[in-house]
């Protein structure tokens, strides 16, 4: 018999013996009929993890890490309002169900069990996966075992307080509202859950508004590594800007009543609170996991003995709200609904093909009130005296940082945030001059923790604001890369486009940066981003470009509701001269504030039909530089910025060199896992045969006279250029 049997059997021997667990009297104070329904949603939450066992052993259900134990939930879910955003660690089921009771028409069994199916009709990821969450009950969907979603919970907290101060226009959070995630104890030691419980204490000892619940649900054990008895308690209790609550989680009033508690208190005071749960952990990890493997029998049997449900039974008796049969009677009532429904939800369609698993990566676009674009009047109080050097040629750096200044005042929305963007202006000036603009609420200086930068946006994005997050450097991505890969990026495609998180991260990034920084300054690898699904990268050349293509970005992510990365070639910023000192052959004008270059859309120099030289960002700039030797060599030659690296616009670069005899791809990324493999695979696909490609070598970028020794030169690509065509 397997453990989840045997704790059935223990639930049914128990209350027909009425041999409930110990524990305190009654709280008088919490109504009959709230503590009945709590039961109702504990036990519905049982019932559901024993039938997800049961569709599995059939063939039918796919998922089965459940919530056993884990119950107590219930009881947090009642203490707090239904349009309280909640990211639910996965155990939460009990949570979930409990909300929908609190909001009319729902029908969590019937949901859940198709969730479990992984059916079409699953009614929050349309069948991609077995999550938990909800539109309707304001729970966004969650597959992290990691507590990667702390860092966005910490945004939509952050974003409440800055809703009210500036309104956007797609708010949906009250308020008044307060966020609560939850996550194990296991997850609390991760990287991720400590740097957004850091976020949260730092900004609220600032006095900042940051009403936030973390709940941690305890069960003693991370899959099979216990957890050190009294841990949590010695590392959260004291926390700076965080108060401390805990309570008993097989005890529904008692966590009822600290649960009220603490949502009380950080709704009152827009703090944060840490509720430490404790919980036991019943089934295992999951349906797969042998528990016998690593942990003693009588430890296993010690949590089963405490079945919260037992503590339930225990309490409605004592209370005379429910006798021990009573409570039988609703434990049998439910398995048969649960039984009932299982045999209707296994007949269910799944998803068969790849256009149904994909629809949603890309979001659904949304109504957005039209825009004429920024008022002259307010352009020339934000402006003053830089408006008349927009009709004189600039570099990149100026272009970028005037063009954030016309989209802040076009889109009330819009939220500038990373280290140092604010008075200092950020590592290179870019966002000089917006906090004396647009004030420190819309121009945020953040902590240094990436994982933290990338979540405020995130959860900023739920309530709402478009923001524009800064990463300073491309190497700096890689701690929080997971922030877009296993969060941002997903978010659409689990919750079949209910739910989006709309953004443009700015990251400084590329190489060429003469003597300084070496390869934490100088990194020339987008290969972390390309494959993520969805998502967008613009990389622009030049300055005009970087403008059009920024508005574009911002229209996307607005409109679209897109994850967009916007990569500013750090070498291009201050780049005046193209063919020798003083030409000004780099500077470009400022487009007018009503011009985009759309997605897709590619730049071609020149008309020449010898040679088509396809590159990007620094890459163009040198090709650029190499097309005027060339055509002095006699090989007529026209250069294509690709612009937009994902996705690739393919087809319009065949189209741009169907009539050239030769293409030159020119990568400044390393050689493996570069744009330049992509483009040699489609252009071989299309049959295009002479094509060759230059690229950087796989090495890391040095420090000092050699920081260009391993990526193109002007000369390597006159070389290469030179030998295909003549080959």
């Amino acid at each position: 018999m397997d453990r989840a049997a045997i704790v059935h059997q223990n639930f049914l021997r128990r209350l027909a013996a009425n041999d409930l667990p110990e524990g305190p009297a009654p709280d008088p104070t919490i109504a009959p009929e709230t503590l009945m329904e709590v039961f109702r949603s504990q036990t519905i939450s049982r019932q559901l993890d024993r039938t997800s066992r049961v569709m599995q052993s059939q063939g039918k259900g796919f998922y089965t890490i459940g919530s056993s134990g884990h119950e107590g939930m219930a009881a947090v879910a009642q203490a707090l309002r239904p349009t309280d955003m909640a990211f639910l660690h996965y155990r939460d089921a009990a949570f979930q169900i409990q909300r929908a009771a609190q909001v009319p028409g729902q029908s969590p069994v019937w949901d859940m069990m198709l969730s479990f199916r992984a059916a079409s009709a699953d009614p929050i990821s349309g069948g991609r996966h077995k999550v938990l969450g909800s539109r309707s009950l304001n729970i966004p969907p969650q597959t992290s075992t990691i507590a990667s979603h702390l860092p966005k919970a910490v945004g939509a907290a952050y974003s409440v307080g800055l809703a009210k101060r500036c309104p956007p226009e797609h708010q949906c959070l009250p308020d008044d509202s307060i966020i609560m995630c939850s996550f194990g104890d296991a997850s609390s030691n991760h990287s991720t859950a400590q740097g957004a419980i850091n976020t949260a204490c730092w900004t609220s000892f600032q006095s900042v508004p940051i009403p936030l619940l973390f709940v941690c649900e305890d069960n003693g054990i991370g899959i099979s590594v216990p957890t050190p008895r009294g841990w949590i308690a010695a590392n959260y209790a004291n926390r700076p800007g965080l108060k401390y609550f805990s309570c008993d989680g097989l005890d529904m009033a008692q966590t009822l009543r600290v649960s009220q508690a603490a949502a009380d208190y950080v709704r009152r005071t827009r703090k944060p609170a840490f509720l430490h749960i404790s919980t036991v952990r019943l089934y295992g990890h999951a349906g797969s996991d042998v528990e016998m493997t690593y942990r003693d029998k009588s430890a296993i049997e010690a949590s089963e003995a405490n079945d919260p449900l037992l503590h339930s039974a225990r309490i409605l008796r004592d209370a005379n709200i429910s006798t021990p049969e009573q409570s039988l009677e609703i434990y049998h009532e439910i398995d048969k609904l649960c039984a009932r429904i299982s045999d209707e939800v296994m007949q269910q369609e799944t998803l068969t093909d790849a256009s149904g698993v994909m629809a949603r990566i890309i979001p659904p676009a949304r109504k957005c009130t039209p825009t004429n674009g920024p008022a002259p009047e307010a352009r020339a109080k934000v402006f003053g005296n830089d408006i008349k050097q927009m009709s004189d040629p600039q570099p990149l750096n100026r272009l970028i940082s005037w063009t954030l200044s016309d989209l802040m005042l076009e889109h009330g929305e819009i939220v500038v945030a990373g280290e140092d963007v604010g008075r200092k202006g950020g590592v290179y000036g870019i966002t000089q001059k917006l906090q004396n603009r647009f004030g420190p609420d819309r121009v945020i200086d953040t902590l240094l923790d990436e994982q933290s930068i990338l979540g405020l946006a995130i959860g900023m994005a739920h309530n709402g604001f478009i923001p524009i997050p800064e990463i300073q450097f491309l190497a700096y991505l890689h701690n929080a890369e997971d922030q877009l890969r296993g969060e941002a990026a997903t978010l659409s495609f689990f919750s079949d486009g209910q739910f989006t998180n709309p953004m443009v991260l700015r990251i400084a990034g590329l190489g060429y940066q003469k003597g300084f920084g070496g390869h934490f300054h100088n990194d020339n690898s987008l290969a972390v981003l390309r494959d993520i699904p969805g998502l967008i990268i613009a990389c622009p050349s030049n300055g005009a470009d970087a403008a059009m293509m920024l508005r574009e970005c911002v229209r996307l992510a607005r409109e679209e509701q897109r994850v967009v990365v916007f990569v500013e070639p750090i070498a291009l910023y201050p780049m005046r001269d193209l063919h020798q000192d003083g030409d000004a052959g780099w500077l470009t004008t400022y487009p007018a504030p009503d011009r985009r270059i759309p997605i897709g859309e590619i730049g071609v120099n020149g008309k020449g039909t010898d040679l088509a030289i396809v590159s990007y960002a620094n890459g163009y700039y040198l090709s650029t530089k190499a097309q005027k030797n060339l055509q002095e060599s006699g090989i007529n030659v026209r250069v294509i910025d690709m612009r937009w690296l994902a996705p690739l616009p393919v087809k319009a670069i065949l189209e741009a060199t169907k009539d050239c005899t030769n293409v030159l791809i020119v990568d400044e990324c390393r050689t493996t896992g570069s744009q330049s493999e992509a483009l040699m695979a489609h252009f071989t696909e299309a049959g295009r045969t002479r094509v060759s490609r230059i690229a950087a070598e796989d090495s890391f970028i040095a420090t000092g006279p050699a920081y260009a020794a391993t990526l193109p030169s002007t000369e390597s690509i006159i070389a290469a250029a030179t030998a295909l065509v003549a080959s």
